[in-house]
């Protein structure tokens, strides 16, 4: 074997290694959302494709404490949607669900336990 022959041989080797070494990688990485909310003056924030799940609360909750106080956490999620309903008085219901259907009709059912007149106000998916 010539030493062209090797060296080309070895880069090969390595850039097999290196790219099937970042795809599992790049393919596994989990993408957060969540849904903050303020039952005092209605009050909203949402945050999606975060790395994890306490950067989006993060900005969740930044975004919806600009907005107004007494925010927190309605629903948070993973590879999914999130959906907030919001009824008469600011009584809510909020879930996470495999798409934006499902979400906003669990978060409709969950809402109308507490309160009448529910709608949904803000849903949002994450990339993936």
């Amino acid at each position: 074997m010539t030493r062209r022959t090797a060296s080309g041989r070895m880069a090969l080797i390595l850039a097999t290694m290196l790219f099937t070494g970042l795809v599992p990688t790049l393919a596994s990485a989990d993408f957060h959302g969540a849904i903050a909310f303020s039952q005092a003056n209605g009050a909203e924030g949402y945050s999606f494709d975060y790395r994890s799940r306490g950067q989006a609360e993060t900005r969740a909750m930044n975004e919806c404490r600009r907005r107004g106080g007494g925010c927190r956490i309605a629903t948070w999620f993973r590879n999914a949607c999130g959906a907030l309903a919001v009824g008469r008085g600011n009584g809510f219901g909020a879930a996470w669900g495999p798409t934006r259907y499902a979400a906003e009709q669990k978060a409709v059912n969950i809402c109308a336990r507490n309160a009448r007149g529910c709608a949904v106000r803000r849903w949002v998916c994450t990339s993936r």
